[in-house]
């Protein structure tokens, strides 16, 4: 069972978007798939709610209101986190990842709390027992800002592992209860080149404590 987390106390940072469409792929490759809700806006369950009971099929779990207690042995564990997750609540999701991912967007506000957020990750006493991945999320290809992102993420001491466009696939997709695996392939082709550094990443043993 790989339990993943998508985190990053700086809300907005599309956390959901990615935890959502991980579920999705994992599922769309016939995997038993679980998408645990950590924050009380249930975002991800929202999405959930609005999947078609013909696609591959995902559980959802309101994880802030019933933890894990009932997610048994599935293939995958792919976990929402709630923004301004800091010190023993931190601690207590940490516990349950075994891969944690964190989503950066391309702003310098995010960049500065991507800084704090890092740092803390790498001085974390659960440093030893998670392997975490940066993620540059709603990225403009030859904005300055996201070639910024880019260099900043590169420079961190925690792999950067993919760069996810800003369209609105993503949009489209979330507003169906799909994935961008779902989507027609002339119109997200694209993106699905994007995720396979991380998809690759994530089947890595790099991946793993």
């Amino acid at each position: 069972m790989r339990n993943i987390m998508v985190i990053n106390p700086k809300g907005g940072s599309g956390k959901t978007t990615l935890a959502t469409n991980l579920a999705a792929y994992y599922a769309t490759e016939g995997k038993d798939v679980v998408l645990a809700d950590f924050d009380p806006q249930g975002s991800a369950m929202d999405w959930l709610e609005l999947r078609d009971p013909e696609r591959p099929p995902i559980r959802g779990i309101r994880a802030w209101e019933e933890g894990l207690k009932s997610v048994g042995r599935p293939d995958f564990v792919i976990m929402d986190a709630p923004a301004g997750a800091r010190g023993p609540e931190l601690t207590e999701l940490l516990r349950r990842a075994e891969t944690v991912l964190v989503p950066v967007l391309p702003s310098p506000v995010d960049m500065k709390a991507g800084v704090r957020f890092i740092a803390e990750l790498r001085d974390h006493p659960r440093s030893g027992k998670i392997k975490p991945a940066l993620v540059a999320n709603r990225v403009r290809d030859y904005t300055r800002i996201s070639g910024e992102l880019y260099r900043f993420l590169e420079t961190q001491r925690i792999p950067f592992v993919a760069g996810l466009r800003d369209t609105q696939n993503y949009v489209r997709a979330y507003s169906r209860g799909l994935g961008v695996w779902e989507l027609a392939p002339y119109m997200a082709y694209p993106d699905w080149e994007q995720w396979d550094p991380l998809i690759l990443w994530l089947e890595s043993r790099r991946s793993r404590p």
